[in-house]
Order: structure tokens, then C-alpha cells, then sequence
């Protein structure tokens, strides 16, 4: 089944195996038994003609997040273009809606198999957070969920943790945490190619999966971005190192087609940026590719000819695009958004034969999961279940805002970012907590909007404990910073290149700190170093300022090395308590907190 030992369902899958491969053999000697020319068919004069190709459909979705419940404001709505150009959105997501969605899907398909490409787990809403993400993996379980790569959230808690996810058992320090219930884990691999123990060499999970069904052989191999450790903690890495994505689907490929599988797709864990938010853009127009970038361009362009398909996430993008293989050949290359608002539906035509994929027959496009649709059952029943346990923690209010505190996705300054900002900078500027005179927010860590009006139809503006939580579900602890004029400005230019030159990561500011991004021009020159001011006065290159930001921004993650530069560094409290004291402060039902007004970064296009 794979080149490493797998937990007992892994047992169980081979012994299915075995099983058919002893039926197939019986078939066999029956067959020589017959008269020379005979068939099994033609008992009575008739031919029965096994087609030659058979249609698999994959379907296939990524960076799900553990976001059970419809995702709340624009986290929960999908972009269409409509056929005369204009555009409507739609609201979309939760996994009542995607479980319906995914077994309607299914009818009518012999040959039908689910997979994802990471980021299933982690960064989660507190109905999956809060219990370490058991629910997820119990709704992945419901949703039949064949195979997943992990992502770079799959290691938020380390590799013990995602151990516990693949196989199942308690929780290290917190427990079981149903009575009379032990979580089982994961009923599907989680492949992790290209992550090897330092120790040993060895890969820590799976690195592929074999997907059979009546003689149809499909190989999956499962791998993360390289450059996971720049954006995890790094305790949640430790003892691990990540290999170049190419090199090792292209490793494996071999490996599986030296045990007869030719049909092969990648589920990668990296991902492009296609020319239009519509999740029904065509990226193949004017041709094949030419309407995404970023850097799964240059992966597909590298990964052998013998991969069939890529699956791929991280980017939080919506494409089914054809991008050339090495040979030149136009391959598909898709991605399914985030949240769970759509799923992909790939058509990969088997030949019996060859043993491979028709690529020409090869047809895929992503279908919105619209919450027009009946509620899966099993799944409203599970949220409901976890929900009652979460209830005592969630439900409670931490304070009040007077309108949508937005998370735009596309937006460099975004007014929840802003938020979170000013919040850090006051929990860390007394002299006893830090001293800070500026605080940055990484925009990765900001995993939702405020929204005012809940979908339930609250409409009160009360921000609960359980809303606070999805917005940063991290838990980072604080701290403060020395950092020099000279080394904020290179902070600043670190946005725009090294790391991030491919897909800036404009980091959120606290009030009073401004400056100019120039995006007609490239790389660090984006930064228009005469703006940038704090309080209005110009910063001093040679002056030493106070600085909080989360530690993982302090041990330089998100592709900011300038920031383990730092020095006198003290620790506070976690971000979200600091972000929930804010609120007690500034809000109360009869005063609720109004949206910040942005315009601290000056944006020029």
C-alpha cells in the first residue's frame, strides 16, 4: 500500500486488497479452464466486452479549516461571473451543505473518490479548535474523505499531535473529552511526502495511497509547501525537515509506477493566484495557464509528465486551470477555495489498457456549496453535539461592535487587522507590559471578520467569546521588541521581497504608524521610505523603538528574518485575551465599538 507502516486501518485496506487480489486469481484459473477462445461471457454464443476506458470521478476541496458552521460574512461568500460580465456573490459553505453537496455528487458514479490537499485542521473556529479539532476529523470521517496531504496548519501542534489525528487516542494533557468516548482518528491517511524525522531520514506520515476499485489502480502521493517552517511555529516543526515539493512528487512517482501504478495526481499543499477572484474564472484564456501565477506555476511546469492531475491549496484560491507539463502537454491544476465553499469535480478517464490517465479526456471545474440544499443530518447532529460541550465557552460575550469588522482577503490594510493592532499596542504599551510604541499583526493569523448581524439573525452586535476565538484562534503569546528605525524599514521592505516577493504579506498596523506602498513598482522598492512615520514625525533609522508583535512574528516567521533581530524582548499575555480586554474596554451594549477607520497604509496602483 505505501513504503512506510500505516495505523490498523491502514491493515485492514491491505487485507481488502489481498482479498480481491485472491478472487482475481480464482477468476483466473476458472478462465484457463475454458475452451481455447472462450470467454466468461460467451457461455451461449453472446461476447460480453469489458469497456476499454472507464470515467473516475475525483472530487477533491482544500484548506477546510475546521469551519463546520457556515463561515460567517465574506469568509462565507463566493464570487460569480455572470455571462454578460457583471458579478453576483453567493453564500456559501458549512459542512451540512458540503456533505449533501458531496453525496448527490457521488450518485451515478461507479467509480467516485474524495481527497483534499491540506489544511484541513488547524486555525479553526472554536467548535473545532477548542477540542483540538476532533470534529473535523469526525465530519472528514462522515464526509468519506479518501486521502488528504497535510498542510502547514496540520502542524500547528506539532508532529505528536498530528500523530494523534492519523491515529487516534485521548488528548496528551486535556484528555478524552466526551465521557465514555475515545476519539478514533483519522479513517483516511494523511500523506506527508516530503516530511522526514531529522533523526532518522524517514518520512513521518504516509508519502502515498493507492486508491483501488475493480482493477482501477490510481496513485496518490501528498505533499506540503517546502517552506512550512517559515510559517509555523517553531516548536510545531521541531525535529522535522521539508524537502523541495518537485523532487519528491517526482521521487515517488517512480516509486509507484514500479509497482505497476501509472495513473498518479499530486495533492499539494501550495498554490497560485489566479487574475480574477470569480471561482468560475477561466485561467486558460487566452491559453492554457495563462491566467494564474505564483508558485504552483513553476511546480507543474517541473513535475513529471507521469502526474496526472494536481491538486492543490494553501492560497485560499478558486482555479481549474491546464498548465503545460514538462513535455508540454496541458495538465489540470486545481484549487477549491477555502472554508469548504466549494468543492472540485475532476473527471479522470481510465484506460484499462495502459493502466493510465487520458489526459485529454481529463474535465474539471468547482461547484459552489450553496446552503439552498438540505442539511446533512449526521452532520447537524454532530455540531450540535459539539456545540452543547463548547456552549459554556462560547456563548459568552466580550463585547459589542456597532457594525462588520471586515476581513477582506485581497485588501493590504483590512479593518480587522487594524483592530487587532490597536488592541496589541494597548495591552503592551504600559512600562510594566512592554512599553510599545507600535504593533504589527501578521495577516495569516487573522482568520475571520466581526460580523454585527449574525447569520442566525442575532443583530444585538454582541461579540462572544466563541466569535473572538475564530478571528485568532492561535493563541500567540505577546511580546515586545527592541528594533531599530533601520530595521522597521527593512521589516517593511520584507512585505514585498525575499520570502514574499511572489505574494506579499502586508503586515497590519497600530494607529499612528503610517506609510505608503507604491505596488507600480517592484520588489523593496514598493516602500516609500520617506513615508513612513509614526505619529507624523519620519522614523529615525538610528533610533531604537518598542515594538510588539506575537512571537511568531518575533522568531521571524511569515519570511521576516529582520525580526529575530531583536532585542530586550519581554513576554505578555496571549493575543486573544489581550484582544478580548480590549473590547471590555472599549465597548459595552449601549456604547459598542465602531469599525476603525483605515487609510494607514496609503496604497498607490
Amino acid at each position: 500500500m505505501s513504503a512506510t507502516p500505516h495505523h490498523h486501518r491502514a491493515a485492514k485496506r491491505t487485507r481488502r486488497i489481498l482479498a480481491t487480489a485472491a478472487g482475481l486469481a480464482t477468476v483466473g484459473a476458472l478462465l484457463a479452464a475454458l475452451p481455447a477462445g472462450a470467454t466468461s461471457g460467451d457461455r451461449h454464443g453472446g461476447r460480453h466486452h469489458t469497456p476499454r476506458t472507464v470515467d473516475v470521478q475525483l472530487l477533491s476541496f482544500n484548506d477546510l479549516h475546521g469551519n463546520l458552521e457556515p463561515p460567517a460574512g465574506s469568509a462565507g461568500r463566493v464570487t460569480h461571473t455572470n455571462e454578460d460580465g457583471t458579478t453576483r456573490t453567493i453564500d456559501a459553505g458549512g459542512v451540512e451543505y458540503l456533505a449533501t453537496h458531496l453525496r448527490e455528487a457521488r450518485k451515478g458514479n461507479k467509480f467516485s473518490v474524495t481527497a483534499a490537499a491540506g489544511d484541513m485542521i488547524g486555525a479553526s473556529p472554536l467548535l473545532s479548535g477548542l477540542f483540538h479539532d476532533e470534529p473535523t476529523i469526525e465530519a472528514l470521517n462522515r464526509l468519506k474523505l479518501d486521502v488528504s496531504s497535510v498542510g502547514n496548519h496540520e502542524f500547528d501542534e506539532g508532529a505528536k499531535e498530528l500523530a494523534r489525528m492519523q491515529n487516534g487516542g485521548c488528548h496528551a494533557t486535556e484528555g478524552c473529552f466526551e465521557e465514555g468516548k475515545k476519539f478514533r482518528g483519522a479513517n483516511f491517511p494523511y500523506l506527508a511526502a516530503n516530511v522526514a524525522k531529522e533523526k532518522t531520514g524517514k518520512p513521518l506520515l504516509d508519502p502515498y495511497f493507492i486508491w483501488e476499485r475493480n482493477g482501477v489502480r490510481i496513485g496518490f502521493i501528498g505533499v506540503t509547501l517546502e517552506g512550512t517552517p517559515n510559517i509555523v511555529s517553531a516548536e510545531g516543526v521541531k525535529g522535522l525537515k521539508f524537502g523541495d515539493e518537485v523532487e519528491t512528487i517526482n521521487k515517488y512517482t517512480k516509486v509507484l509506477e514500479r509497482k505497476g501504478v501509472k495513473s498518479i495526481v499530486a495533492l499539494l499543499h501550495e498554490g497560485g493566484a489566479p487574475a480574477s477572484s470569480s471561482y468560475n474564472y477561466n485561467c486558460d484564456s487566452p491559453g492554457p495557464g495563462d491566467g494564474i501565477s505564483g508558485p504552483i506555476v513553476d511546480i507543474a511546469k517541473n513535475v513529471s509528465p507521469q502526474v496526472d492531475a494536481l491538486v492543490t491549496g494553501h492560497t485560499h484560491q478558486a482555479y481549474a486551470c491546464s498548465i503545460p507539463d514538462p513535455s508540454g502537454k496541458p495538465r489540470t491544476v486545481t484549487s477549491a477555495a477555502s472554508f469548504g465553499k466549494l468543492y472540485t469535480d475532476t473527471t479522470l478517464t481510465y484506460d484499462r489498457r495502459t493502466r493510465d490517465i487520458v489526459r485529454t479526456s481529463v474535465a474539471s471545474a468547482n461547484h459552489v456549496v450553496t446552503r439552498d440544499v438540505a442539511k446533512a443530518e449526521d452532520m447537524t447532529r454532530l455540531i450540535q453535539r459539539w456545540n452543547a460541550l463548547a456552549a459554556p465557552i462560547a456563548s459568552r460575550p466580550v463585547g459589542y461592535i456597532s457594525a462588520d469588522i471586515e476581513n477582506p482577503f485581497d485588501a493590504p490594510e483590512k479593518p480587522i487587522g487594524d483592530l487587532i493592532a490597536d488592541a496589541q499596542l494597548e495591552g503592551m504599551a504600559p512600562a510594566d507590559k512592554g512599553g510599545a510604541q507600535i504593533a504589527f499583526m501578521n495577516p495569516g493569523g487573522i482568520r475571520a471578520g466581526l460580523v454585527h448581524k449574525a447569520g442566525g439573525g442575532e443583530g444585538d452586535g454582541v461579540v462572544t467569546y466563541g466569535e473572538a476565538f475564530t478571528v485568532q484562534p492561535f493563541t500567540n503569546m505577546m511580546t515586545a521588541v527592541d528594533l531599530t528605525g533601520a530595521q522597521l524599514i527593512t521589516l517593511l521592505q520584507q512585505q514585498v521581497s525575499g520570502a514574499n516577493a511572489a505574494a506579499p504579506k502586508i503586515l497590519q498596523v497600530s494607529k499612528g504608524f503610517t506609510y505608503t506602498l507604491d505596488m507600480t513598482k517592484a520588489g523593496a522598492d514598493r516602500i516609500v521610505v520617506d513615508s513612513v512615520k509614526l505619529n507624523g514625525e519620519a522614523i529615525d533609522p538610528a533610533k531604537t523603538y518598542r515594538v510588539a508583535m506575537n512571537e511568531f512574528l518575533a522568531g521571524g516567521g511569515d519570511g521576516f528574518p529582520v525580526l529575530k533581530e531583536h532585542k530586550n524582548k519581554l513576554v505578555g499575555g496571549s493575543d486573544l485575551d489581550i484582544l478580548t480586554a480590549y473590547f471590555a474596554a472599549h465597548s459595552s451594549a449601549a456604547a459598542p465599538l465602531a469599525p476603525p477607520a483605515t487609510g494607514r497604509i496609503t496604497v498607490v496602483k
